[in-house]
């Protein structure tokens, strides 16, 4: 059975950091890819950095230069480093992971970042 477990989340003022961080269990760490997702109120669910399984990264437009993703696969965990966060970065970050070459992803709980102004 698969778990993906978020932490770090937690409210903060603009210009600051936050640390999110995916734990993940039953599901090896060298064959998955790995995504944080976000969703704010009212919107949809979107894309907001990713890492393969090789460690190729990928962000939004969005992001570019704040977010920094990364994977420790000793620890099969996940994280993203957010710095210089705005107001627009508030929504519920989702950790997902894909089974490579499979349509079979996971998602966790989520865990809530506010950013106040």
């Amino acid at each position: 059975q698969v778990q993906l477990v978020e932490s770090g989340g937690g409210l903060v003022q603009a210009g600051g950091s936050l640390r999110l961080t995916c734990a993940a269990s039953g599901i090896p760490s060298n064959i998955y890819n790995a995504g944080w997702y976000r969703q704010a109120p009212g919107k949809q669910r979107e894309l907001v950095a990713a890492i393969d399984a090789g460690g190729t990264t990928n962000y939004a437009d969005s992001v570019k230069g704040r977010f920094t993703i990364s994977r420790d696969n000793a620890k099969n965990t996940v994280a993203l480093q957010m710095h210089s966060l705005k107001p627009e970065d508030t929504a519920v970050y989702y950790c997902n992971v894909r089974r490579i070459l499979t349509p079979i992803n996971y998602w966790g709980q989520g865990t809530q970042v506010t950013v106040s102004s």
